[in-house]
Formats: structure tokens, sequence, C-alpha cells
């Protein structure tokens, strides 16, 4: 029985032989699990399409598509909502059942079986379903909470905003230079805050399978230039001049995308820039990624650069992990660059650093024009 359902655990028999279907099902009723059977297996394919079980019973040879090739598409080519394991059922002298297991089988067994060795290794394999659905079951329950919570939280968090406006503005008083310089302070604090939790909430969203991209032609140069003009004031306010080059064989710079996100991408990849970036000048680039079969580029690589005190090396290969904070003081909460990856990744993309420390970063974000 499954400990995440009042139902018996579905198990699936696949097999040619009438005589061995009927042997294995009879012994796994009696125990009381559900059976479903196929006699080859185009049809468990099919099966398992329309209604997914807990447990399969898999022959390894059999006519047409054997039990190789069922394992792997069951493994590679079917989009499951949980993982099912699979048991290969195999005679005595069928070669190479290591190579079923390497395709993607949890375990075998031979024939002629044995009802207590048939019944161990079921039991074992459903114990496995069990506590990886209750461990996926945990993780749902926890990216729900955290997505409710960081929800919630704007609300208050935007009313707070809202209110510190008025109050920066006179709309509810005169201020004394001490309340409007707490007041600054307040309004820069609860925008930080407000800005961690809708990164949070957008990691979730992404994490839950709950976020849905619109692809539609976006226009690069102008996205960048709209990012830029957005981030001019932090940059000025610093003293840092940002630079905007195009390679002259760009000729084309719109691609397939959410704009919404490549937005959050940019604006996340130059205000890290700007912010860790005490003097000297941020630069975004844009050319055509060159390859020997798309001689005209197939894709459209972008790179940030700045003259900040740069990454030591062996924080770089970490630096796009979940939750992984950099050791410069003006270090975040390790989501930003995470999330910038999960945003590529859902382009096709490629994103990466290049940074010595002392003399600046560039973080070089490669996307397909075609997605």
């Amino acid at each position: 029985m499954s400990s995440l359902s009042p139902h018996p655990d579905k198990i699936l028999v696949v097999d040619d032989s009438p005589d061995n279907v009927f042997l294995i099902k009879t012994i796994l009723e009696e125990e009381g699990y559900a059976v479903m059977t196929a006699e080859n297996g185009i049809v468990a394919l099919q099966q398992l399409e329309a209604s997914p079980c807990d447990l399969v019973l898999l022959d390894l040879m059999m006519p047409g598509m054997d039990g190789y090739e069922v394992t792997k598409r069951i493994r590679g080519e079917m989009n499951l909502q949980q993982y099912i394991p699979i048991l290969l059922i195999t005679a005595h002298d069928a070669p190479n059942v290591a190579h079923g297991l390497d395709l993607g089988a949890d375990d075998f067994i031979r024939k002629p079986v044995t009802v207590d060795e048939l019944l161990a290794r079921v039991r074992s394999l459903l114990r496995l379903k069990h506590s990886m659905d209750e461990r996926d079951e945990i993780a749902r329950q926890r990216e729900d909470f955290v997505s409710r919570l960081t929800h919630d939280l704007r609300t208050p968090l935007v009313a707070a905003d809202r209110m510190l406006m008025l109050f920066e503005q006179g709309a509810l008083g005169n201020l004394s230079p001490q309340m409007q310089e707490a007041l600054t302070i307040m309004a820069r604090s609860n925008t930080n805050l407000l800005s961690m939790v809708n990164t949070l909430l957008e990691v979730y969203r992404f994490e839950a399978g709950r976020k849905t991209l619109a692809f539609q032609p976006v226009e690069l140069k102008q996205l960048v230039e709209e990012v830029v003009g957005e981030l001019t004031p932090l940059a000025q306010a610093k003293g840092l001049a940002i630079k905007l080059e195009y390679a002259e064989d760009l000729t084309n710079s719109k691609i397939m995308g959410d704009r919404l996100e490549l937005h959050r991408l940019l604006t996340n990849l130059v205000g890290n820039a700007i912010k860790f970036t005490e003097s000297g000048y941020v630069a975004i680039r844009l050319s055509p990624e060159i390859s020997s079969s798309h001689p005209n580029g197939d894709s459209i690589k972008i790179v940030v650069a700045d003259t900040g005190s740069g990454i030591p090396s062996e924080e770089q290969s970490t630096l796009f992990q979940r939750f992984r904070q950099g050791s410069h003081k003006s270090a975040g909460s390790g989501l930003g660059l995470y999330l910038s990856r999960r945003i590529v990744e859902a382009h096709q993309g490629q994103i990466s650093v290049d940074s010595t420390l002392g003399k600046g970063s560039e973080f070089i974000v490669t996307l397909p024009f075609k997605n």
C-alpha cells in the first residue's frame, strides 16, 4: 500500500507470454496489488501515458520492442510527473542485463521467478517509490508555502512603500531634515526587501514549474538601452560611465524571448555590475555568435563587463547556484544570479563568468535567435 494514498499500489506487468503474465498477476493480486497487463512494449507505453502506475515489471526479451527500448523510452521520452521504478524480468541465459540497468531500470529478477523473491523485490522497489513520492510531496509543499508567503509579503511591502513615498513628498506635513533622512533609509530598506521578495517569488515559480514564458520577437538593442536608461542614475551616483558597444557586423539583434524575463535578466546583470564597481565603467556589448553551421550567426552574445574588484576563482564555479552568496561586502541573498541562470536556460541559452581579481568581471550570456 502507498503511504500517500489509501488505494492499493498499481503494478504494470509487461510480458509477451500469457502464461508468465497469468502467474505474476495471480501472485501480485493475492498480495492486494492492483495489476494491469500489457502483451508488448507499445501497449505498455500507451497504458503508462493514459494511467501511470507505481511499478513496472518488464520482460527483457520481447519481439518488436524489447525491454531495453521500453526502459529507454520511459526514462528518456515520457514526461512522467512521478518516478516509476522498473523491475526487469529476464531468462537465466539473457545477455547484458547490466545494459538495462544502465538505461534506467532499478532491479532485475531471473526466470523462473519464485514467489518469495518476486514479492521481496516488488516490496523493495515500492518502498523506493513511496520514499521518492514523499520527498517530492514535501518539496512541493515547501515550494507552495514559500511561494504563498512571498506573494502575501508583497502586499504590506508595497503598501509601506507607497506610504513612505507620501511622507517623502510632504503629503502628510513638513519633515525635519532628520526625519527626511530617516525616511530615506526606511524607503531604501523597504525597496531592497521588496526586491528580494520578488526575486524569491520568481525563483520558486521556476522551481515549482509554474513559470510560463510568453515568447515574442524582442529587439535586444532597444531592451538594453531601456535597461541602461533606468539604471543610469545609479551609475551616475557612483561616478560610473555606462558604455554600449555593438559589433559592426550585428545586423540583427532580434530574438524570440520573453521580454519581461529578459528585462529582469539584464537589469540584474547590469545592476550587479554597478553595485560591485567603485570606479571606472560598466560596458554592455552585443555581438553575433558565429558557428561553422551558421556563418551569419545563429545566436547573439551579450557581455556585461565592469572594472570592479573581480570575483575570486574559487567562487566562480558556484556563482550561479541557489543561495550562493559571494564574499563581497555588498553581496546579496545569493538568488539574483541563480534566477538569471534559470531565465537564460529557459531561453535555451548559456551564461558564464570570466573574472580576474582587481581587474573586473565579464558576465557572458548567449541566446539563440530562435527557441
